[in-house]
């Protein structure tokens, strides 16, 4: 795998830093390099947040992801994704929350917007909000096909209280058929 630049847009609460955590992590148990860079703004919780994750076999030198480089984007807030969604490079994908996000038709044309109601699919179908980070996690991987999923569950369960481990798992799955279906 050569480089992958991935960018997780939220509100503060609402668990894209977990999710680039999981990346990162999962991206050095396999023997390469990860970094994941947060940039909260200054209402914390509430206010948006940003993270941006570098995976890739060699040595990372400069934490942040540099702008027109961000190979995919996932927002679920809409005010964190006009803030930041310039540095995705042009043709990229970028995943959004549909009942949150609001894309231009400018927007449209410069990338491929994919809309997947991940906040939905947590509270909904999953059972729990708190899994929506989960449920991004696994499109963001069905999309860029970045870690072994097996590596990545295996994390991703390292990371989260023993008691929630079934609900993630299903999250987990659930992102997944959601990104094939919308790949399909």
């Amino acid at each position: 795998m050569s480089k992958i630049v991935m960018r997780f847009t939220g509100v503060g609460g609402q668990g894209v830093l977990l999710a680039g955590e999981i990346f990162a992590a999962a991206k050095i148990k396999e023997g390469g390099f990860g970094i994941k860079t947060a940039t909260y703004t200054s209402q914390v919780r509430g206010g948006a947040t940003v993270v941006d994750i570098q995976l890739d076999n060699k040595e990372i030198f400069y934490p942040y992801a540099i702008d027109s480089e961000i190979d995919f984007m996932l927002s679920v807030a809409d005010v964190s994704y006009q803030q930041f969604k310039g540095g995705v490079r042009d043709g990229a994908t970028i995943v959004i929350e549909p009942n949150l996000v609001h894309p231009t038709d400018e927007d449209r044309k410069r990338w491929n917007i994919v809309e997947i109601p991940i906040i939905t699919i947590a509270k909904e179908e999953v059972g729990n909000v708190i899994t929506q980070s989960v449920v991004a996690l696994a499109i963001a991987n069905t999309y860029t096909k970045a870690l072994d999923k097996q590596l990545l569950i295996d994390t991703m369960l390292s990371k989260v209280p023993k008691k929630v481990h079934e609900l993630n798992l299903k999250a987990y799955e659930l992102g997944e058929k959601y990104a094939n279906e919308a790949m399909a």
